[in-house]
């Protein structure tokens, strides 16, 4: 079986998933969605598409102006439509070239409108399409003026859709879904839950004494929200230390303001590896993620793989992972009394946060286990193989 995927080549998320299905006898390629970052190191027996000429890796600004040369040939051959880096021009080439059985993008925003462009320039002829669905891509883009008629687009041009909340596949339907909806997988793949059990810290996670919180603010994240609660929680919060990682540059200021003001020990954490955030999770009596939007928080399930206590905001699908004050707590992203309350619940409440990490034990061996996710994953191109081609992959 022959798989294009159109993703970010950088994205940890793309790595893991692509990397369930290595090993199989399958020909994976990959075209890079956009230009920024190089290959992910996870990313291994894919055949990534250079597609792009050594000039297109200039910095922006040098590339519009070489556009606006007059009579420069060789940039309008590469873009004989609009100049932009990453042009649907040569994802139609490699899809010609290659001539996948399944071609899956993996997120709307980026790859979906690339393969809505490339659908136009092969003028609809393309291999079976499975969309993928990320994040927000659906539950805010798609309110969004300047976004819904791409996302209703690819919804109605997709031959198959996948996400990972059931919510998402409700609302792809009433905005015109005619492909066929895949069972819903998270978009990283499973964990590796022996690595997981390696990594965490021994005993009970009431015995843990560090607090993780999500340090995105930017268009959905609500860092700012979630430290206003932790200084309403002072009191409660004397002898933890807060560790921020991704944090935004105004959350690491208000970050150390906090700190002077309060006394508490916080740390805002640079990036690091995959196994160092497990690590992390692993050592946390909580973890409070809160955003205006997002599918299945990817921090909130590693959070809830190495037993920490979830606090997650509504407007994530973590309803459909978290039954409220059993094995976690769901609270509106921007309301910080009402976090506090629920952290300070967390703080105070022992025999709740073991409860939960005892729950979400057995949560994680049903639901998140590589060993379940990974043939679920296979099974999802074998079936798309076998209905488009009449044959098993």
């Amino acid at each position: 079986m022959r798989i294009l995927f159109v993703a970010f080549q950088d994205s940890i998320h793309t790595a893991r998933w692509i990397s369930q299905l290595v090993g199989q006898g399958w020909d994976l390629h990959l075209f890079p969605s956009t230009l920024q970052g190089g290959p992910h190191p996870l990313l291994r027996s894919v055949d990534i598409k250079r597609h792009y000429p050594a000039i297109l890796r200039l910095p922006l600004h040098a590339l519009r102006k070489a556009a606006d040369v007059q009579d420069n040939r060789t940039l309008k051959r590469w873009f004989p439509k609009e100049f932009h880096p990453q042009t649907a021009y040569w994802l139609s080439r490699v899809i010609r070239q290659v001539r996948p059985d399944i071609i899956h993008s993996l997120e709307f925003q980026h790859a979906g409108y690339l393969m809505l462009e490339a659908r136009e320039r092969l003028h609809g002829n393309l291999p079976p399409w499975i969309a993928g669905n990320w994040g927000s891509d659906i539950y805010l883009f798609g309110k969004l003026s300047s976004h819904t008629t791409r996302v209703r687009a690819i919804l109605d041009a997709c031959d198959y859709y996948t996400c990972e909340c059931e919510r998402d596949v409700r609302l792809a339907r009433d905005m015109g879904l005619k492909g066929i909806p895949l069972p819903v997988l998270p978009n990283a793949g499973g964990f590796d839950l022996e690595l997981a059990g390696r990594l965490r810290a021994p005993g009970p996670t009431s015995e843990r004494r560090t607090i993780v919180l999500k340090g995105y603010q930017h268009w959905a994240g609500r860092a700012l929200v979630g430290l206003n609660s932790i200084e309403l929680c002072a009191a409660e919060l004397r002898g933890y230390r807060v560790v921020i990682p991704l944090a935004s540059p105004e959350v690491q200021l208000a970050a150390e303001l906090i700190a002077q003001r309060t006394g508490l020990s916080i740390e805002v954490l640079p990036r690091c590896a995959y196994e160092e955030m497990l690590r992390l999770f692993g050592s946390a009596r909580i973890y409070l993620g809160l955003s205006i939007s997002d599918a299945i928080s990817q921090s909130m399930l590693e959070a809830i793989v190495m037993g920490a206590f979830p606090i997650q905001s509504s407007t994530a699908c973590a309803d459909e992972w978290v039954v409220d004050s059993l094995n976690g707590m769901i609270v509106p992203p921007e309301d910080p009394r009402a976090v506090a309350a629920a952290l300070r619940r967390a703080l105070t409440d022992d025999a709740l946060v073991d409860r939960a990490a005892e729950h979400n034990s057995q949560l994680v061996r049903d639901r998140l286990d590589t060993k379940v996710i990974r043939p679920k994953a296979m099974a999802l191109y074998e079936r798309v193989y076998r209905e488009t081609h009449g044959a098993a992959g």
